[in-house]
């Protein structure tokens, strides 16, 4: 036992660095970035209508303590009537249609949704299921779609921030 922890008072703490973050953000710190563009936080619903759960891990790493969405000023809610962002993972299985189109309802303007995933944006694998009625754009309407099976929790930081910047963008 003490071979080990002589061991590991030697050895110290190997740590990852950072991830880069996306080129659009890499010339100003992404926390001031966000939270000048938006002015607040961004609240994110999460909406699973089929997925493989892929897509879901990717989304729980963007949350955890090495990519922090966090500092950023994003935190995920638990209605869609406190969402600012509908985040949809996974082909429309045609036991979520009204699920779907009930959460965007209940959201406010402007309603922003986010596909995420190669199943949410074009049915990924799961195409032409008799369970699934389609893509997301199929059954609301959808702003950014975020291929990739699954994508990173980089690309979910930089969709966000490209949710952002149109969000704030003057009409």
């Amino acid at each position: 036992m003490r071979k080990l922890i002589k061991r590991i008072l030697a050895t110290g703490l190997p740590t990852l660095p950072l991830p880069a973050l996306p080129a659009r953000m890499a010339d100003t710190d992404a926390v001031t970035a966000f939270r000048a563009q938006v002015g607040r936080a961004i609240a994110v619903r999460h909406v699973d209508a089929g997925s493989c759960n892929a897509c879901e891990l990717e989304i729980h790493a963007a949350n955890n303590i090495y990519y922090n969405l966090a500092r950023l000023g994003v935190h995920f809610v638990a209605s869609p009537r406190h969402a600012d962002v509908l985040l949809v993972t996974g082909p429309v299985s045609r036991h979520m249609v009204n699920a779907l189109h009930d959460a965007y309802a209940a959201m406010p303007a402007p309603k922003l949704v986010l596909a995420f995933g190669d199943c949410a944006a074009g049915c990924g694998v799961h195409c032409a299921n008799y369970a699934t009625v389609g893509r997301v754009a199929d059954v609301i309407p959808v702003d950014i779609t975020l291929p990739g099976c699954p994508p990173t929790p980089l690309a979910l930081v930089d969709a966000l921030h490209r949710l952002a910047s149109a969000k704030t963008a003057p009409d």
